[in-house]
Parts: C-alpha cells; sequence; structure tokens
C-alpha cells in the first residue's frame, strides 16, 4: 500500500476500459421460491413501493416523511413497536456496526435479539434477524400477507385526500414487517438502525430503554442540513425524555446540540471521553478478527470494566464502535438486564458484518467495505493502513451522484496503486465511471506538487468487468478494496464469495 503523505499524485494516465456482457440485474436477489411458491409475489408487491434508497431524490423534510403515517400504519397491524423494548442508534457512520455489536452481547447472554438494519446487501431478509437467524422467505410472504390490507386502505387513502398520492414508502413498510416480526417472535430486545437522520425517521416510533448517536459528520446534506449541527439536530430527535442516550461524538459543534437536546427533554447523557473510555490495541496482520480494546466507565467508581476484549470486526474505528455499544449494554445492565462478562466478549468477538470492513482471505486478499462518505472512507483507510501498509493496493470504486466524491476520492487516490472505476447496475443513482475517471484527474491535477507516481486508471462498465480487470490485475500478495457504496459491495461480494466457494469445493473434491 502507498505511504501516507496527505498529498495527491501529479498526472493520471489516460484510462482503459474492459467491458464484458451484462447479465439481466435484479434490484433484490430472489431467494430460492421452490420451496415458497408465494415469495416472488411479495417481493413483487415491495418492489412496486417507492424507494428512497434507489431514488436520485430524497425528500426528507417534505410531507412524504411524517411518524403520524407511520403511526397510523403500526394501529393499523395492532402495534407491534408497542410490545418490544428496544434499542434506538441513528449515526452518519457506525451504527450498523454498533446494532451488530449490541445484538451480538445480547444474545450471548441468553436473550432472544431481533435486528433491524438496512439497506441489505443481497436479499431483504437480511435486515429481520432473529438470534443470529434472518427472516425467512416463508416468514417475509406471511409478513406481507400482514401488512398487505393496511397498505391498500392508506393507499386509498392518501388518493382520495391527495395529501401523500405516492402512499407508503418502501421503508415504512419494511419498518413495520420487522416490528411484526420481532413481536410475533416474542424477542426480548429489539436493536433498532435508523434508516436516515433520525426525527423522522420510521424507526422513531419506537419505545427504546437507550437510544445511541454514534457519530456526526456529513452525508446527506441535502436532507439533513449542510452543518454539522443541523445534522445533529436531526438525529438528536431520536432522544426521547427521560431515557439514557450514549454519545460516541467527539466534535464540539455537533456534541453541544445533543447535550442541548438531552438537556431539554430530561433525557441522561452519557458521552465518550467524558463519562466513558476506549482504548483500541491492533489485531494481527494475518487475521480475519480485529483488534483489542479497554472500556471504563469514568463517571462512576462502580461501573463497567472491561480489558483485552477481542473485536470481530477489523479497524480502528470499530474501537469506537465498541465503546459506544458497551455503553449502551452498560446503561441497559441498570435496567434489569444482565450481561456477565463471558457474554460481553463473546458477543464483540463473534459479530460479524459484511462489506464493513469485511476481510476474504485468499491471494489477493480482498478488503469489501460499504463506505460512502469522507468519514466512512477515512476509517476505511486507517483500517487498511493497519493491517497492509506494506502491500501494493489496487481500488474498485463505485458511488452515488449525490455523495462527496470528491472528499471520498482526495483520501483513496494517494493509498493506490492501480483503480478501476465503475457504476454499480442495481440502483440508478450510480455516477458513469467516465465522471469518476474526471474528477479524479481534476483531484490530480490539483496537487501537482505531490511526489507520488499517479496511479494507473481504467473502467469497468460494471461491477463484474470492474472485477475481472482488478482480479487480473493483482498479484497474490496484493490487496483488492472494493467501496464507495453498499451496492457495489454487494455485487463485488457476491462474485467475490462465489469464487471463494468454488476454489474451495474444487479443493475439497
Amino acid at each position: 500500500m502507498r505511504p501516507i503523505t496527505g498529498r495527491l499524485p501529479t498526472t493520471a494516465q489516460q484510462p482503459t476500459t474492459i467491458q464484458q456482457p451484462t447479465t439481466t440485474q435484479q434490484l433484490f436477489r430472489m431467494s430460492p421460491s421452490s420451496s415458497c411458491p408465494d415469495y416472488p409475489a411479495a417481493l413483487e408487491f415491495l418492489l412496486g413501493r417507492i424507494d428512497y434508497e434507489r431514488t436520485a431524490v430524497i425528500p426528507y423534510r417534505s410531507r412524504q416523511f411524517k411518524l403520524d403515517r407511520m403511526l397510523r400504519f403500526l394501529a393499523a397491524v395492532e402495534n407491534p413497536h408497542h410490545h418490544l423494548r428496544a434499542v434506538h442508534l441513528a449515526g452518519t457512520k457506525g451504527k450498523g456496526s454498533t446494532a451488530s455489536m449490541i445484538a451480538a452481547v445480547c444474545r450471548a447472554a441468553g436473550y432472544r435479539t431481533g435486528l433491524y438494519t438496512s439497506p441489505h446487501l443481497v436479499s431483504i431478509e437480511e435486515r429481520m434477524v432473529v438470534d443470529g437467524q434472518a427472516c425467512s422467505p416463508s416468514e417475509l410472504v406471511d409478513l406481507v400477507d400482514q401488512v398487505r390490507h393496511a397498505v391498500a386502505e392508506m393507499d386509498r387513502e392518501a388518493s382520495a385526500g391527495l395529501d401523500d398520492p405516492q402512499g407508503l414508502t418502501y421503508f415504512e413498510i419494511t419498518t413495520a414487517m420487522a416490528m411484526l416480526h420481532f413481536a410475533s417472535r416474542r424477542v426480548d430486545i429489539a436493536v433498532l438502525e435508523v434508516g436516515l437522520g433520525g426525527r423522522l425517521d420510521s424507526t422513531n416510533v419506537c419505545r427504546p430503554e437507550v437510544t445511541a448517536i454514534t457519530s456526526i459528520s456529513f452525508d446527506h446534506m441535502r436532507q439533513l442540513g449542510s452543518t454539522l449541527a443541523a445534522i445533529a439536530s436531526e438525529k438528536a430527535g431520536i432522544v426521547k425524555p427521560g431515557v439514557p442516550m450514549i454519545s460516541g461524538v467527539v466534535e464540539s459543534e455537533p456534541r453541544d446540540v445533543i447535550r442541548a437536546v438531552c438537556r431539554d427533554r430530561a433525557a441522561p447523557l452519557i458521552e465518550v471521553s467524558r463519562d466513558y473510555r476506549i482504548q483500541y490495541q491492533p489485531g494481527p496482520v494475518d487475521e480475519i478478527l480485529g483488534g483489542w480494546v479497554d472500556f471504563t466507565e469514568t463517571d462512576r467508581p462502580d461501573g463497567l470494566r472491561l480489558n483485552g476484549a477481542r473485536l470481530g470486526l477489523v479497524g480502528p474505528h470499530q474501537g469506537a464502535n465498541a465503546g459506544v455499544a458497551l455503553a449502551v449494554l452498560a446503561q441497559l445492565s441498570r435496567r434489569g438486564w444482565e450481561f456477565p462478562e463471558a457474554a460481553l466478549r463473546t458477543g464483540l468477538e463473534e459479530v460479524r458484518c459484511a462489506a464493513r470492513v469485511e476481510l476474504i482471505q485468499g491471494a489477493p486478499t480482498v478488503v469489501i467495505d460499504a463506505a460512502h462518505n469522507a468519514a466512512s472512507i477515512e476509517s476505511l483507510c486507517a483500517a487498511i493502513d493497519e493491517r497492509f501498509s506494506d502491500r501494493r493496493g489496487l481500488l474498485v470504486f463505485a458511488t452515488s451522484r449525490d455523495k462527496d466524491i470528491d472528499g471520498m476520492l482526495s483520501r483513496l487516490i494517494p493509498r493506490f496503486d492501480r483503480i478501476v472505476f465503475t457504476r454499480y447496475q442495481n440502483n440508478p443513482r450510480g455516477i458513469d465511471p467516465a465522471a469518476l475517471v474526471a474528477r479524479a484527474q481534476a483531484l490530480i491535477e490539483s496537487n501537482r506538487d505531490a511526489d507520488l507516481a499517479p496511479p494507473e486508471i481504467r473502467t469497468g462498465v460494471d461491477p463484474p468487468a470492474a472485477w475481472k480487470l482488478a482480479a487480473g490485475w493483482a498479484a497474490a500478495e496484493d490487496v483488492i478494496c472494493v467501496t464507495g457504496s453498499f451496492f457495489v459491495a454487494a455485487e463485488v461480494r457476491e462474485l467475490v464469495v462465489g469464487e471463494s466457494a468454488l476454489r474451495q469445493a474444487a479443493m475439497e473434491a
């Protein structure tokens, strides 16, 4: 991997484009339906809804985002959220990993645990997990049947009143389905990740035991605001009166906003550095596990202390996420939950999150990460530098048109020797690879005083073509990193995991 200098190379070589025939792309990969013939129809029902994860414009502040609509919908399906004891997490980055850590520890402690995250990588069932098992296709069909009548009724009301002409969104429906699933499975606790923002997010109807904000940085500025304070205000919308709030936010501007909201709502605030401390030690280069953490609650003499806990997730940023997770668990323990030290250690070590600095061992090593903003890319780079600073790096990158492309590329270009730009096929928000090349070249030209040779840049018309090029480029000792979006991570991960499975099968034959 290139040394870190903080500067960009001087010139870019002309990109070469590799093309291969594309196959029909699906919005969601369908689970095998031979044992569940109604599954395709259930997916078709969901795919017919407006899905702001896959649209170029997300009208977060418009009338399309209303908690009263979500509450009316839940009331029509017997208020499953009233039966859930929840942990609710928001944050610009880290909330999915932190939610997974909390759920893993709860499960290790013997609690039946629901975990709701988004977006998914392969199939929608991944969003609704109970005790580590995703919702089955037959369960998904049953959940769709449970909400279908209420959706149709609310569509009729919206059409007649011309209030919300598009009706319930995909995310609102899947959130209600997850809550129904958790209620029917009688989970002891549900760990819920915010989809976008917090204040107006569909998950914000829950009744949490504890809330948390993992971090605040720039992302979704068109919807949440152009300052860290404005973004923090939206995310702090999950704060509930009297409910403990854990904050992993370190920047003063958003931290002050969160403090003010907690003060106004009489919500106890537990902050990193002030009320708890987390220390991180890197893990060995040749292991797929992460590093070790020491955690201490500093605001009370009898607080939680945990030393030398191994993390299953890779990267220094996962140390910070583990701090938020452990602070949440400490608050839950004061509300009657029991987490033996063995459960804390087991949960943190056994947790896995696909496409979160996911290491796939092989020759070359592959790192897949769903980072899609500058802060997340910075965390990814730190994780790669920690493990692979002495190796040549190849990058496969694709992202959406509305992202901070320059912010991401300015951090990635100095660290990689070869780059393949592509565009994912399962979302119309993807930016054309040629446009990415132009942005990269502009960044390189604006930093002519840098002393690094420019990376070699090529493009692949789609992720399969990009992966084929990168894999052909790479030597056995190299590292290939795939990042820029959940969508490119999903499409390339499927190829990499499939190839790995074929190699394993061949070795065992």
